[in-house]
């Protein structure tokens, strides 16, 4: 134990023994290759070509821009709780994300539309 400027450091919290390090080691070299059964989902949807203007419209208007489930709640004015972002839970969010991402950049590059509607 340290003590600085009447504060207590306890060591054993930022150094752990030997032991632990090598029991987790080992855990990890006997540990099962784990099974996601989404991948191909995922390939598929970070491979799908954007090649229509009416696709790309469509995917930019079904996907939204934020989480539309994240609120703050209040009452008389003031702020007395937030429902924090649902979307963060969908195993498919990054990939959705990146799909409309692409379905704008098509737009705007190829199309020369406008997107400021979309956002």
């Amino acid at each position: 134990m340290l003590k600085t400027l009447n504060q207590r450091i306890f060591l054993p919290v930022f150094v752990g023994p030997l032991e632990e390090k090598n029991q987790i080691g080992s855990k990890k070299r006997f540990a099962r290759p784990k099974l996601d059964l989404l991948q191909p989902l995922r390939q598929w949807l970070d491979k799908f070509e954007i090649e229509n203007q009416k696709l790309a419209k469509f995917i930019a208007k079904m996907i939204p821009a934020q989480c539309p489930f994240e609120r703050d709640l209040m009452l008389f004015g003031r702020k007395i709780g937030h429902i924090p972002p649902m979307c963060k839970l969908n195993p498919l969010y990054n990939e959705l994300v990146y799909l409309r991402f692409r379905a704008l950049c098509y737009l705007v590059d190829q199309c020369g539309e406008d997107i400021q509607s979309y956002c």
